[in-house]
Parts: C-alpha cells; structure tokens; sequence
C-alpha cells in the first residue's frame, strides 16, 4: 500500500494530510495525521487498511447524541480512543442542521430557517472560533498531536467535513501550510463524496417532501464561504488566525515547535 494511495470504502473522504508542503519549503510527514469521518461503516477491506496504517490515537470529536444514533466505530489494534465533543446543543444552528439531516421536528427554527441552511452552516463555523466546547475540545485535539505517543493520530466527527474540517484547517495552519493550501485541502471533501451526498441529499428529500434541493446541498457539502466564515471570525475576535491559536486555542510557539518537530520531514 503506496503512503498515500489508499481509501475507506466505508469512509470516502478519509485521507492522510502528509505531503502537503509548508510555506519553509518543508512537507507534512506522511502516515502522521489522518482525517476521516466516523468509522462505524467500515468495510473489511477498509479494516485491513486501517490495520496498515495503525492509527496510535483515535480523537472523535462527536458527543453522545450522536454516537447513540451511529453504528459503533470500527478499530483494528488498540489505539488511544479519545472523546472531545465539539457541540453545543443549545446553539440553534447546530440543532437545526441535526433536524434537517435526520428528518426530525423543524418546529421551533423558524428564524434559523429564514436564513437559509448556508447561513446556518456558516454560523456554526464562527461558533468553532468562539463557542467554549470547540475552543477546549480543538486545544486538546492539538496538544494529543504533539506527543509521538499519539502519532498516528486519527480525527473523525459524523460526516468528517466541518469540526474535521476545521480541525485540519488548525493543524496545518500552525504547521505552516498556507491558506491556499489549506482551503484545496478542505474543499476535496466535495470531490471524494459525490456518490455519498447523491444518495444522502435522495434521503433528506425524500424524509421531507417540502425540503428544497438547494438547502439539502448546503448542509451536505463544504463550501468556501463556510470556511471564510470562520477566518473572518478568528480575525475579528482575535486580530489574526495566528493569535487566534495562541490566544484561543493556546497554541504558542512552543506547541508549534513540537508540532513540527514531529509532523514535518
């Protein structure tokens, strides 16, 4: 199996962040971080490749909610399994979009539905920025990437495009990676998942007959102006995204340098 030639049938965006290079002219080491979404649809073949690449530590950024309503996560070995939910079931956006995915009650989201499910989508990225459960559980995320102990480490929440997807954007961030490189990197989500957000928007709209196509669209893929939202809120509460891991997240420069010292070749 080739570094970075492989694929979870049963989790189609995962992929390794290796080999993305930094703005010093150094590459992210290959086999170190890995973003996928939730494991429990695992294939066989998948498990055997999960075995090859032998995650160390397993970070599920999903809360109770959540897990109850997902098959349990499929794991070869005996990795470090940590919980850090990043979720806040009072925050309106969250709860809207949950509804939408699973077909429950809209009852009681009606200015949350007047703004449309992008809005939602962009709202809860901000959220990541300043909501106390992201800042805790995207800090200690972070601090388990600097411990060889944890490496491979492996980061997953349901789908793997938002909470993943920000964490990433974190991760390679304090790295050095660019932003350009950072932004290809979270927009590949739509291009690895056509098939599964075909399948995924028939089931939405087919559980709500009124549901427009436009709105399952939204909830169901990454978009670049999700991932602004959250630049624009670390900018403005924060002054820069550097200072918004520093101050934020805690993310100093002695925790990038351990980052570094073992994530980049």
């Amino acid at each position: 199996m080739n570094a970075r030639n492989w694929e979870l049938v049963g989790a189609p965006n995962a992929r390794d962040l290796g080999g993305l290079p930094t703005i010093d002219g150094r590459r992210v080491r290959v086999g170190r971080l890995i973003r996928t979404s939730a494991l429990g649809r695992l294939t066989e073949d998948d498990l055997t490749v999960l075995g090859r690449l032998a995650p160390a530590c397993v970070v599920d950024l999903r809360d109770d909610s959540e897990t109850a309503l997902a098959p349990p996560n499929r794991l070869v070995g005996d990795p470090c399994l940590v919980r850090l939910p990043v979720l806040d079931p009072a925050q309106p956006a969250f709860t809207y979009l949950s509804a939408l995915l699973h077909g429950h009650d809209l009852d009681g989201y009606d200015e949350v539905a007047r703004q449309g499910a992008a809005a939602a989508m962009a709202m809860v990225y901000r959220w990541f920025v300043t909501g106390a459960a992201a800042r805790d559980g995207f800090a200690r995320a972070v601090r388990l990437a600097t411990d060889p102990a944890n490496l491979p480490l492996l980061f997953h929440c349901s789908a793997g495009k938002d909470r993943t997807g920000w964490l990433a954007v974190v991760l390679l961030t304090a790295l050095g990676v660019d932003e350009e490189t950072v932004r290809a990197d979270y927009l590949r989500h739509n291009e690895l998942t056509v098939e599964l957000r075909g399948a995924m928007s028939a089931v939405m709209l087919r559980q709500r007959p009124g549901l427009d196509a436009e709105t399952a669209r939204a909830v169901l893929e990454v978009r670049p102006e999700y991932l602004d939202a959250g630049y624009d809120e670390a900018r403005r509460v924060y002054g820069s995204f550097d200072a918004y891991l520093a101050d934020g997240l805690g993310v100093t420069a002695e925790v990038r340098a351990a980052l570094c010292t073992h994530l980049l070749d």
